[in-house]
């Protein structure tokens, strides 16, 4: 029987040198190897071009190494790019390159699939295939920031978990991609610089208060009463805006991280001043930063369209006049797929 190769990825340094010594390798190697597979990732033992011939052969004899490739691109009017991964064992995952003047944003994608059926979301009409591992994580950042430095000849500046899925049902995973993400022997990106966005999972987020994470978080509210929420959110079901306000000021009492709310305008459901009022009392209730409002991107399964923009000014107005802080996010990548909830897998043309 063929023995199952294990991810040599999944070796922490540690493990890597015990390993090496084993075979009577000197000690830094490990750390070359270490290198080879996160700090200038590569998908080949072969390119391990500074260890022996004798040793990258062991290593394949013994591990596996298996990356993310660039399955397809596509490139918006605006400068968005859009990449679709495919994993070692066939499935497809999406992730954007957001450059603006000031910065360039990863949106990267934390399962394969989604499980929470939002109802304005394309992801959320797929079935979840399966969590996508940390190294699977890492290697999309990597890409997109090899593609960043490609095209703009700058590294990636931030990093959004608001691709496919709930980054909080793939907690472990999330957040060991981000410790590497962060470390020395990775990307050595500050944390700060990278947000994590939850439909809600109030668990999740009390969990990550204990965690004591040095992340941002954004809250995927959307509707800031139950009755609207519960419509278009399921996990509003168990996840209610009562458990959440709690689990919030837990988070921040915990770790005074920066906390947004992310509330996408619907025409005729969530737009109204009254609505408006809402979210107001939420926002005092909680203490967040910023309020993002984000423009719908219609997607062709979902029953909602996007408000005037006069509608959307109104609104805006409306909360900043009492001295909520809100900022529109205009959508980004919209003529190729790649806005927010845009993103299925969708055969490129």
């Amino acid at each position: 029987m063929k023995k199952v190769q294990k991810n040599i990825r999944h070796l922490s340094l540690a493990e890597l040198e015990e390993y090496l010594e084993e075979l009577g390798e000197k000690k830094f190697r490990a750390k070359q190897v270490y290198e080879w597979l996160w700090l200038k990732p590569v998908q080949r033992f072969d390119d391990m071009t500074n260890i022996s011939k004798e040793l990258r052969q062991h290593l394949k004899d013994q591990f596996v190494l298996p990356g993310l490739v660039v399955d397809a691109t596509q490139f918006s009017e605006d400068g968005t790019i859009k990449s679709r991964f495919r994993t070692h064992d066939g499935h497809l995952v999406e992730g954007v390159l957001i450059p603006t003047t000031s910065r360039f944003t990863a949106c990267v994608s934390s399962q394969i699939g989604c499980s929470l059926s939002c109802k304005f979301c394309a992801t959320g009409y797929m079935e979840r295939k399966r969590n996508l591992e940390f190294d699977e994580i890492y290697d999309e950042v990597a890409l997109l920031n090899k593609q960043c430095e490609e095209t703009h000849g700058k590294k990636i500046s931030n990093i959004v978990f608001m691709g496919m899925g709930e980054p909080l049902l793939n907690y472990k995973h999330v957040l060991r991609s981000i410790e590497k993400i962060t470390s020395p022997g990775g990307m050595g990106m500050s944390p700060k610089r990278i947000t994590v966005s939850t439909a809600g999972v109030a668990k999740g987020i009390r969990q990550l208060g204990d965690d004591k994470v040095k992340f941002k978080l954004a809250l995927s509210l959307h509707a800031a009463n139950d009755a609207k929420r519960h419509e278009i959110m399921p996990i509003n079901d168990s996840n209610n805006i009562q458990s959440l306000v709690e689990a919030l000021n837990y988070f921040y009492k915990q770790t005074k991280n920066e906390i947004t709310f992310e509330y996408i305008l619907f025409k005729d459901f969530n737009d109204s001043l009254r609505d408006a009022d809402d979210l107001i009392k939420l926002y005092r209730q909680v203490p967040a930063d910023l309020v993002n409002l984000i423009e719908y991107n219609p997607i062709e399964f979902a029953k909602f369209e996007k408000p005037s923009e006069q509608k959307v000014e109104a609104f805006m107005q409306y909360l900043e006049k009492h001295r909520v802080n809100v900022r529109l996010r205009r959508s980004r990548g919209k003529d190729i797929d790649a806005a927010c909830g845009q993103l299925a897998n969708k055969e490129s043309h």
